[in-house]
């Protein structure tokens, strides 16, 4: 849906995507498994966790070429996650979830998966999906964040927002993501579309700030019927709002919606 945007809006949204996309603090090397680029480290990071620690786990981190290369005894997947739990057990892994995401080359193909607690330290991209709700009226449900997320805490999102685990696809994301999320099931959503992504590549305050954030977001939109409203299942969620467009378009430049919510609620607004 496409409007005129003002030049307080533009400002707004060169500011959001400047914030988007941010070089890393400071210089990261490639992490590497099976000669292949999966993610990045600071050399830092490797001397906190240490050679010790890695061969208690049974790896080992070699800095050969520029580059950090993972080696164990046993597969890719294996061996990334005995390096989640030595950067557990040192304290340097983000908030632990026990849920498998997609570990991909350059190219995209999946080499392997690791603990979602592991990606944003080793810089693994990652995807999500989020999706707008809007009303037959043109109002939109957002959603409250609950206080004891470990990522933007309180703030305001989009009516569902999710990652994307290596056991889905988009479509299986998506519709365990707005039951989890909204207590809705997608087949009884209206005009369910694709809108389109945004991208992510900036710092990250995990694992002592040494973490770096890389993923891509689809996002959807689809109309909730008015005998429908949304309900929390999972208790990541404090409350809901249905707002007028207007007012969303307020909180926006007002900064109430995570940096994730606002790229995609501008996109879909057509700034």
């Amino acid at each position: 849906m496409k409007q005129q945007t003002t030049s307080l809006q533009q400002q707004w949204l060169q500011s959001q995507q400047a914030m988007a996309s941010r070089q890393p603090l400071r210089p990261r090397q490639p992490l590497c498994i099976d000669d292949q680029q999966v993610g990045s480290i600071e050399e830092d990071f490797a001397r906190k966790l240490g050679p010790d620690l890695l061969a208690a786990h049974g790896i080992a981190l070699r800095l050969l070429a520029g580059q950090w290369r993972l080696e164990g005894r046993g597969g890719a997947t294996d061996n990334l996650n005995r390096l989640a739990q030595a950067m557990r057990s040192a304290g340097l892994a983000g908030a632990w979830r026990n849920e498998q995401l997609a570990v991909c080359n350059a190219d995209g193909r999946q080499l392997a998966t690791v603990e979602r607690g592991a990606v944003r330290p080793l810089g693994i991209a990652t995807r999500a999906v989020h999706l707008v709700g809007i009303c037959a009226d043109g109002s939109i449900w957002v959603q409250q964040r609950s206080e004891d997320k470990a990522n933007n805490p309180g703030m305001w999102d989009t009516l569902m927002g999710g990652m994307v685990s290596a056991a889905d696809g988009l479509a299986e994301a998506l519709a365990r993501e707005t039951w989890e999320e909204a207590g809705l099931h997608v087949a009884e959503l209206g005009e369910l579309r694709h809108g389109g992504n945004v991208m992510f590549a900036r710092p990250s305050d995990e694992a002592e700030g040494q973490g770096y954030m890389v993923e891509r977001i689809d996002w959807f939109s689809a109309l909730v019927p008015d005998a429908l409203q949304p309900v929390n299942q999972d208790g990541e969620v404090q409350r809901f709002e249905r707002l007028e467009r207007t007012e969303v378009q307020g909180w926006m430049l007002q900064g109430r919606f995570t940096p994730e919510a606002s790229l995609v609620l501008a996109a879909y607004m057509g700034w």
